[in-house]
């Protein structure tokens, strides 16, 4: 890879932000950060939670590589102001971002094209949390309906629970989503690219203390085993890609994103639970671990997603003599 493959211009890294996984975030940024420079990229921190992001225009970056997680980073709004800015981002537009995050809207997208999700409901009281409880069996799953990294989940497995599981999960959204239990093997998916050039990376197999893959296991033990290859049986892990693929291209993602799928552990039937379009790039982040599994190393990975950074809309493009097309605009440097 050439340096002038890696004229990039002024890179703006965003990290930190306002959202709950603030931590994980900064944790992100700073390795991409890090890897950005070995590779001669001029790249900066800024976080949106200290600085105003109509600075990345007066300072003048020329594309952001977004490692903010959450609300207010990977939900569409900085997206958006991104997209008023003209400067260029890594990862899915304002809409595919918007939809993403909300783990119901998802679902539902998802249903309608045919993809398998878990059953579910969206509950609004520990009561309307019961009678899911009630419908959905037991264990099921509680947790914010736009948060990550499993904060604020919780599993039920008995009636008198429901109320505390809302009341933790309602702390940090007003849509609070229950979830069927599904058994079984938990294998997440990178995927990198856009369009029918996406490709799904190999399956990592998360293997968490008692099954409890929560916040503290993921980021900050080394308990947890992550096995790649997975380790599945012959036949199962191509077509669980292809799922993902699927499920990737029908919520307009692009750039790259991770998927979390549950595999049921009696009829091996794989369920879609969510899409993260800003995965983690942290010590014990999963994209990276795939990626590393096809041959690509970290600052290699993140050299790829800054270069299929882009724009929804390009700035110019008001009519039709308005310059060059929008697509030919809203791509960065090759």
């Amino acid at each position: 890879m050439s340096q002038l493959d890696l004229n990039f211009g002024k890179v703006a890294v965003l990290m930190g932000g306002a959202s709950a996984e603030r931590e994980v975030s900064l944790m992100s940024g700073q390795g991409v950060l890090q890897a950005l420079r070995s590779q001669g990229v001029d790249a900066h921190a800024f976080d949106p939670a200290e600085r105003d992001l109509v600075e990345l225009q007066r300072e003048g970056f020329a594309r952001c590589f977004i490692a903010l997680h959450g609300r207010f980073g990977e939900d569409g709004t900085v997206q958006g102001a991104l997209e008023l800015l003209g400067i260029p981002y890594t990862g899915s537009g304002v809409m595919a971002s918007a939809i993403a995050i909300d783990k119901v809207m998802t679902k539902r997208i998802w249903r309608s094209a045919g993809l398998p999700t878990p059953e579910w409901r969206q509950v609004d009281s520990a009561a309307a949390t019961a009678q899911a409880w009630a419908e959905l069996g037991s264990p099921m799953i509680v947790k914010p309906d736009r948060e990550g990294s499993t904060i604020g989940l919780s599993k039920v497995t008995a009636l008198d629970q429901c109320a505390g599981a809302y009341a933790l999960a309602a702390g940090h959204d007003a849509l609070v989503l229950c979830e069927q239990f599904i058994s079984g093997d938990e294998v997440t998916i990178a995927v990198l690219g856009s369009g029918a050039a996406a490709r799904a990376l190999p399956l990592i197999r998360i293997v968490a203390p008692d099954g409890n893959y929560d916040y503290q296991n993921k980021y900050f033990t080394d308990s947890t085993q992550y096995l790649v290859p997975a380790g599945l049986p012959a036949g199962e892990e191509a077509p669980i890609q292809q799922m993902v693929l699927q499920a990737y291209r029908v919520l307009g993602c692009r750039g790259w994103a991770r998927a979390d799928v549950m595999i049921d552990a009696r009829t091996r039937q794989p369920y879609l639970l969510e899409i993260n379009t800003s995965p983690g790039m942290t010590g014990h982040s999963l994209v990276p671990m795939a990626a590393k599994a096809a041959g690509i190393d970290y600052p290699a990975l993140c050299v790829e997603v800054l270069r299929q950074a882009e724009l929804d809309y390009a700035p110019s493009a008001t009519g039709p003599d308005a310059g060059p097309a929008a697509g030919e605009q809203s791509k960065g440097a090759p």
